[in-house]
């Protein structure tokens, strides 16, 4: 299948592979450059997992203040101190520290949600769930809904992205580690608001 030139110079742009490997990933993908995105970001995390067990040390503290009113410090991580000093990467460590202050997420991944906080949200959706007398085969996947709907809006990872709304914060890593090869991870955030304490 023919692929439109352009859209192999974009793919190549986005995620730093040759013309000639962007071309066949768009013809794989049938000229869906979604798809091809997804097919590489997935290829493309496999090698990063890889090389996840290695520990990332090195990286970035990242600062941003608005207005005098709202501070954040956010650290990101990368593998090695060349990455640490690549454009992305630094550009990527601000865009957190952007979403960290307009979003203000509790946790950086649903991991970090404690269980307590976890069972308690969970039982609230139940209770919830059973008040609207539907069958009970349905009570499940709609506390399921309610859980990720509140976890989409207190974990880092899994909010909204403030640039682009059709993403998730995840997926905005999952790209960087695409185009740099490396494992990447947020592993501190702090944000701080004039006259508010958690």
């Amino acid at each position: 299948m023919a692929v439109s030139l352009d859209e192999v110079k974009k793919l190549k742009e986005m995620t730093g592979l040759g013309l000639t490997d962007a071309k066949k990933a768009l013809e794989e993908a049938k000229g869906d450059f979604d798809k091809a995105m997804k097919t590489l970001r997935e290829k493309g995390l496999t090698k990063a997992e890889k090389r996840g067990e290695r520990e990332a040390r090195e990286g970035v503290v990242e600062s941003y203040v608005h207005s005098g009113r709202i501070g954040v410090v956010v650290e990101v991580n990368c593998e090695t101190d060349f990455v640490a000093k690549n454009e992305i990467f630094k550009e990527l460590a601000h865009e957190i520290a952007l979403q960290v202050a307009s979003m203000s997420p509790k946790y950086i991944s649903r991991e970090d949600v404690p269980k307590k906080v976890f069972d308690e949200k969970k039982a609230e959706f139940a209770k919830a769930a059973e008040a609207t007398g539907k069958p009970k085969a349905a009570l499940e996947k709609i506390v399921e809904g309610q859980l990720n709907k509140y976890f989409g809006e207190v974990v880092l990872l899994e909010q909204t992205f403030w640039k682009d709304e059709k993403r998730i914060v995840g997926d905005v890593i999952d790209d960087a580690k695409l185009k740099l090869g490396e494992n990447i991870k947020v592993s501190q955030m702090a944000r701080i608001e004039l006259g508010v304490s958690e």
